[in-house]
């Protein structure tokens, strides 16, 4: 056992360096998108370093020509690594591609009814997260994450979200595994009276920190306050404080109390 740590540390020693990120290129990062930059010194060390391994274990994909820069892959990681900053890389071991696309993606869908009708439609994507993978970006919105962040919006918070979701088995809103029943009750006795009570917010037409499409799903309203956790955390302590300390739990830190 001994042993093997051993080549595990050495094997990410060597990862870290040899995909560290340059100064510049960071601090470019962080000034672009403000909610990393106001972490503390502590946070922003640990996540170059979780960024860098993110880079040397994952595969970056550009659709329709779009070429990913160094730039780019790191904007993604320094994003997608902010949910598991406490909890691990390991949490997203379950894929390894991501494609970037040059805009919005067009995807064909269908559902069935309650009467075995089969309908078709069309729904514009700006990410989509599959089990396994690949996970799908769209590059405009990536890199209007600082700004957008005002709005509780971050595509790479939210399709992360769904991954971390997705580790149980099918995404419902709860990022724990089946066997951990005790805990996916007290998850579940807290989110499911939240996600009620925004629902009918609005279905009342009230303005709401969350994007209304969290009403949606399950699922996508945990991916919704994911991101507005990370992005605007102190608003969403405000909004959703019986949520905020669920989260403080689930993900061991408090943006809110973390922001300089």
């Amino acid at each position: 056992m001994a042993f093997l740590q051993k080549l595990r540390d050495w094997r990410e020693q060597r990862a870290l360096r040899r995909y560290a990120i340059p100064d510049a290129l960071w601090q470019a990062v962080l000034a672009h998108y403000p909610f990393l930059s106001h972490r503390p010194a502590d946070d922003l060390i640990e996540l170059r370093g979780l960024a860098s391994l993110f880079l040397s274990q994952k595969e970056f994909t550009g659709a329709q020509g779009l070429v990913v820069d160094d730039a780019m892959a790191v904007a993604i990681a320094a994003q997608a690594c902010l949910p598991v900053l406490k909890l691990g890389l390991a949490m997203y071991d379950g894929f390894v591609g991501i494609v970037v696309h040059p805009d919005e993606v067009m995807a064909q869908r269908e559902f069935m009814d309650d009467d075995g009708v089969v309908h078709e439609y069309e729904e514009w994507l700006s990410g989509e997260a599959m089990a396994g993978g690949p996970l799908m970006l769209s590059w405009p919105d990536v890199e209007a994450a600082g700004e957008s962040a005002e709005e509780a919006y971050n595509v790479v918070i939210h399709e992360f979200a769904h991954v971390l979701d997705m580790r149980g088995g099918e995404p419902d809103g709860v990022p724990l595994p089946a066997s951990a029943q005790a805990a996916r009750e007290r998850w579940l006795a807290v989110f499911d009276p939240e996600m009620a009570r925004f629902v009918e917010r609005v279905d009342a037409g009230e303005t709401t920190l969350l994007d209304p499409y969290g009403a949606e799903a399950p699922e996508e309203f945990f991916a919704v306050a994911a991101e507005a956790f990370f992005v605007c955390p102190q608003a969403f302590r405000e909004e959703h404080p019986a949520l905020h300390e669920l989260f403080v739990g689930y993900f061991k830190q408090d943006p809110a109390a973390a922001v300089r």
